[in-house]
C-alpha cells in the first residue's frame, strides 16, 4: 500500500490547519501565545521545543482521535512533522479531501 504522505502535493485547506493547530496545541499543551503563532508555515519537529520523541506518540494519537482517522506506522516520519501545513496536508488527503 502506498503512503498517503507521497501522494500530497497541495496546500492543506485553512479549515484543517486550523483543526490541526487546535490539536497540536491541546496536545503539546502549548502557551496561549505560542498556539495563537501556529500557521501553516510554522516548522515543527525539531524547531517546536515541545515536539520532541516522545510527544510524537501523543500528538498521533490526538490526530487519530479529533479526526477520527488511522495513522500509518509507515506513513510517520520526519517529513509528516516538517510543517504545521505538511501535517494538515497529510490529514486532508487521509480525510480524503484532496
Amino acid at each position: 500500500m502506498e503512503s498517503k504522505l507521497a501522494t500530497v502535493s497541495e496546500p492543506a485547506r485553512p479549515a484543517t490547519v486550523d483543526a490541526v493547530s487546535r490539536v497540536l496545541a491541546g496536545a503539546l499543551m502549548l502557551q496561549p501565545d505560542v498556539a495563537a503563532g501556529l500557521s501553516a508555515e510554522t516548522r515543527l519537529f525539531g524547531h517546536l521545543p515541545e515536539l520532541d520523541s516522545m510527544a510524537v506518540a501523543t500528538v498521533l494519537t490526538a490526530l487519530e482521535d479529533a479526526f477520527h482517522i488511522h495513522i500509518d506506522d509507515e506513513d510517520v516520519s520526519a517529513e509528516m512533522f516538517e510543517t504545521l501545513g505538511g501535517l494538515a496536508s497529510y490529514i486532508d488527503a487521509r480525510l480524503g479531501t484532496r
